[in-house]
């Protein structure tokens, strides 16, 4: 069976350095933090004070006050960075069999808010009153509705579903895509990934786990991958989607094309259930086989979206993996990790940096790794790799690949690369 070409055709974000892709991006090219105090709950008796939210959004400004109560915000996340994916590439029209069409949309936790309040109210109530659930507690908790939510909306009846695998959730997402697409089950997938999790259950629940950086005293610098002094990752909420669409469809529809997606892998640490392996094997494995599915040597990536958490031995382990997959071609790439500016979003991670890859590969331009004093050295990371640090550069990117480890162990990568017209 011939695979058929799989391209991206549009882009969403809502972000916590821009409420759409252009903002986002161009926020991300000039060393934006998006971290500060928290504003969702009262943090003050919190080890960790920060994280990276969404600015500036109000719900009311894309539903209604009765429409949206219904939705958990990160629903609400997904469904604006969706609205603008699907727009940009024009697939909610009446000339396109949406018989074909598919929504898969990632969650790493869901509605953590919405199990949040309910579980509150039933505490402080449900011994004098009995139980008194929302009828929409189910519906707006569940990590799948956001897909739900989606294909509801634009009646796409295609391949409909939520991925989990924490961390690594909407990477997940975007392979399935690909995969679907690829093996002619569908001729158009909006995939990606939302997540709000700042809340009391999860700063707290990451805080009890020492996963969570504290430098309450200076958030926008918190975040610091492969720094000696390093502390733990910060938390983002947001969205981000892809369009991704079968190639020829595409192209009879005159549709913009922005970069193929050529291969993806997936792997499992069998390690431990929030550590990486020290040694990167998962990590490794992953890398190899989205080399291997895209019939791509290591010296055609030019650039590496790392998962680069700035914790102490996830940071450590990936670099290995890095130099052992790419040898001395590792020393050619351009590496960055872009949760210095986003902070980590957790199920919605890996389609937002699969998304930077996108941009990269579409202006041959890297977004920066911030926060890097030049003093505090690990003298576990070789400094020798690029880590494009403080600054973006120019340069030609042909393909760029993008990783994301969760939780449990799970492993995933996607490689994009620059589509070039017959």
């Amino acid at each position: 069976m011939e695979l058929k070409r799989v391209v991206v055709t549009g882009l969403g974000a809502l972000t916590p350095i821009g409420n759409d892709v252009p903002s986002t991006w161009n926020n991300a090219l000039n060393g934006v933090s998006g971290a500060g105090p928290i504003t969702h709950f009262d943090a003050s008796k919190f080890k960790t004070q920060f994280a990276c939210e969404v600015k500036n959004f109000n719900p009311l400004d894309f539903f209604e006050r009765k429409e949206a109560r219904k939705y958990d915000l990160y629903a609400q996340f997904a469904i604006v960075a969706a609205e603008q994916a699907i727009k940009e590439a024009n697939l909610d029209n009446e000339t396109i069999d949406k018989t074909r069409i598919g929504v898969i949309f990632a969650a790493g936790i869901g509605g953590i808010h919405t199990f949040e309040e309910e579980a509150w109210n039933y505490a402080k109530t449900g011994e004098e009153f009995g139980p008194r659930f929302n009828p929409f507690f189910i519906p707006k908790m569940i990590s799948d509705i956001a897909a739900g939510h989606i294909s509801i909306m634009h009646h796409f009846n295609g391949p409909n579903f939520g991925t989990v695998s924490a961390c690594a959730s909407s990477t997940n997402a975007v392979v399935d895509a690909f995969n679907y697409i690829r093996l002619g089950m569908a001729d158009a997938i909006v995939t990606g990934g939302a997540e709000a999790a700042i809340y009391p259950a999860g700063v707290g629940g990451f805080n009890a786990m020492h996963a969570l950086s504290t430098r309450n005293d200076s958030p926008e610098t918190a975040s610091r991958p492969f720094s000696a002094s390093r502390d733990g990752f910060v938390m983002g909420e947001g969205a981000a989607c892809l369009v991704l669409e079968e190639l020829e469809h595409a192209k009879a529809r005159g549709a913009k094309i922005y970069a193929e997606v050529i291969g993806g892998g997936l792997s499992a640490d069998a390690y431990h259930i929030t550590a990486s392996h020290p040694d990167g094997l998962g990590a490794k494995l992953v890398m190899r086989n989205a080399l291997k599915d895209a019939n791509m040597q290591p010296n055609e990536i030019d650039y590496i979206n790392v998962h680069g958490t700035s914790t102490p031995v996830g940071d450590t382990s990936e670099v290995l993996a890095i130099k052992d997959v790419f040898g001395e071609d590792a020393y050619k790439l351009n590496i960055s990790s872009t949760k210095s500016m986003t902070g980590h979003l957790l199920g919605a991670t890996g389609a937002l940096e699969a998304l930077f890859c996108v941009k990269s590969v579409e202006e041959d331009i890297i977004p920066p790794t911030i926060n890097h004093d030049p003093e505090d050295i690990d003298e576990n990371i070789d400094y020798s790799l690029n880590f494009t640090f403080d600054k973006a550069q120019k340069r030609t990117v042909n393909a760029a690949l993008s990783n994301t480890f969760g939780f449990g162990g799970h492993n995933a990568c996607v490689i994009v690369k620059k589509y070039i017209g017959e």
